[in-house]
């Protein structure tokens, strides 16, 4: 039996649905601030092999609520997605992202002690590798956050490193570049409020006629002039849970592994690609560079590959083509 917190988000929601689809039973913990209900609803209607799909409301800055679901239920191990993510909001209020991301993990991770439960996969971030050095990068490159985002995130990597010296707590830690994507089936997607990612944001550029999609900067140093992202399928970052999962369960050392596609789409190709699923022109205005903006943010996933066995399989179209029904479906 698992424990998914933030099960009910964007990310997390996926792998639960994989999850079921393997036949595992699973407990969400979601306080549903950014997740939804009817997230969970639709988790549970899939669930065709019969198995126990439940969901417990809580806040991780809650050790009481935590501990309802520790003395319930016992787990093998949990998949920790329940974070703040805007970068943004980050710099505005540090204060909401370290209580929230680093004080609710360790709250997490003391209840799993409490419990004899050693095996977490954490949902971490390219963000904790700051301005690359070099590019694509892997996970050797220095970790020099540049914002309270990215150093939450690098602050758990290092708070389970000391666990595992410790108490032999195992932990696997996955570095996502850009998410992209909804299921294959259109049973979920991507359900953010505000919407801050890219490609929800260009497709929902062309639902009203007075919309315009704006473009940060055509003056970098890259082919085009506009920044270069590795976009990785929200169904590939399920799948690279599950492997990681099982690598952990099957006694895996505590690592962390980059989850990417090493190549990169700059933003110009993106709304390229866009347009060519919508068959239709996308309204455009070009605006200055935002601050702290790298050039290229590329992944070297062959650790991944390597060590868990995972390959990316799914094409930019294939993405950007699940999450426009996802966004027609939601309407």
């Amino acid at each position: 039996m698992f424990l998914v917190t933030g099960g009910a988000g964007y990310i997390g929601s996926h792998v639960v649905l994989r999850l079921i689809e393997s036949g595992c039973d699973v407990v969400v913990f979601d306080s549903l601030e950014n997740g939804h209900a009817e997230t969970i609803q639709t988790l549970k209607s899939v669930n065709a092999k019969g198995k126990l799909v439940d969901f417990i409301r809580g806040d991780l800055k809650n050790p009481a609520e935590i501990k309802c679901a520790f003395d319930k239920y016992s787990f093998d191990a949990v998949l920790h997605f329940a974070a703040y993510i805007r970068v943004e909001e980050s710099v505005q209020n540090p204060q909401k992202y370290y209580y929230n991301n680093v004080v609710g993990t360790l709250n997490l991770i003391s209840e799993m002690l409490g419990h004899n439960i050693k095996k977490l996969v954490f949902s971490s971030t390219a963000a904790v590798y700051g301005e690359p050095e070099y590019t694509p990068i892997d996970e050797h490159h220095p970790l020099v956050p540049i914002n309270p985002y990215g150093m939450s995130k690098f602050m758990v990597e290092k708070i389970l490193d000391s666990y595992d010296a410790a108490y032999d707590f195992k932990s696997v830690r996955l570095r996502y570049f850009n998410v992209a994507g909804a299921d294959s089936q259109i049973r979920i997607g991507e359900w953010h409020e505000p919407e801050s990612h890219l490609i929800p944001n260009i497709l929902a550029s062309v639902e009203s006629t007075d919309k315009t999609f704006s473009m940060f900067g055509d003056d970098y140093e890259t082919r085009d002039g506009t920044c270069v992202r590795d976009y990785v399928n929200v169904e590939d970052l399920a799948d690279a849970h599950i492997s990681a999962l099982t690598y952990l369960m099957n006694g895996g050392k505590t690592d962390c592994f980059n989850i990417g596609t090493s190549s990169g789409y700059t933003v110009k190709e993106v709304f390229s690609a866009c347009e060519q699923v919508l068959a239709r022109k996308i309204n455009l205005e070009v605006k200055d560079r935002r601050a702290g903006d790298p050039a290229v943010l590329v992944a070297n996933n062959q650790k991944a590959s390597n060590v868990l066995g995972w390959q990316n399989r799914r094409s930019l179209k294939d993405s950007i083509e699940t999450a426009y029904k996802w966004i027609q479906k939601k309407k």
